[in-house]
């Protein structure tokens, strides 16, 4: 290309309105032609934004009310049975059933009014282990399969739910289910050797003693239950 057609070239460019002017100026026209749908759009993802917003302001204030429920459950829990004032103990009841009836109760409130909060899953741990200590093994055994339903697989309490279900199981005579339920918790390493020392326990109790023997055998030699396993080993005469 000459130099002189580089300049008209030039010159002719210079003429035509630049492509990012025609860009802006076609955007603003279409703006304009739809001012009224735009406003419209802003208002409605302001709307969004407020409902989102609102909405999680709402399940942060009924987490805070689920764990303030759960609080007064386990507070309960944790109170002592005693005919007598107890120094450095905020709650005492007068017998067992009275303190059990009372987690129950503080339990139930937490499941009724937030059912499908991670307060009320925990409730039913709580709920089970009241009716584990009352006796009432079908009730103990409902509270915590739901809780072992509805916890995550990865839960710190999940053990507790096993165990409980495991003992209510064999409270109610089910000798078979709770030591297959003493089987799965095994799968959780930081509790591997109890779960094993107790389905042990449990074979033994069935009359199984072999597969009770081979059970404890598989516990390693320096677990911190060796003793107790030692000890039932002598029991079933091996």
């Amino acid at each position: 290309m000459s130099k002189t057609a580089h300049h008209e070239l030039t010159r002719k460019e210079m003429k035509g309105p630049d492509k990012f002017q025609v860009a802006a100026t076609e955007a603003a026209t279409w703006a304009a032609q739809r001012r009224r749908q735009i406003l419209l759009a802003g208002v409605a993802a302001f709307a969004v934004l407020a409902a989102v917003i609102a909405f999680s302001a709402y399940l942060e204030s009924q987490r805070a009310a689920a764990g303030s429920l759960l609080y007064r459950a386990i507070e309960a829990a944790g109170g002592e049975v005693s005919s007598i004032p107890l120094p450095g103990v905020d709650r005492t009841y007068k017998s067992n059933e009275e303190k059990q009836r009372a987690v129950l109760e503080a339990a139930g409130k937490v499941r009724e009014s937030h059912g499908a909060s991670r307060a009320a899953t925990t409730a039913a741990l709580l709920e089970g282990d009241a009716h584990l200590a009352l006796g009432e093994w079908d009730k103990a055994i409902a509270s915590y399969q739901t809780f072992l339903d509805k916890a995550p697989a990865e839960d710190s309490l999940r053990f507790g739910g096993l165990d409980g279900l495991a003992r209510a199981q064999e409270g109610k005579g089910d000798l078979a289910a709770a030591a297959a339920t003493y089987e799965k918790a095994a799968q959780i390493d930081f509790y591997k050797d109890r779960a094993t020392l107790e389905r042990a326990r449990v074979l033994a109790k069935a009359g199984k003693k072999d597969e009770a023997q081979k059970a404890l055998e598989g516990l390693p030699k320096d677990s911190p239950l060796a003793v107790e396993a030692h000890e039932l080993l002598a029991r079933l005469g091996k």
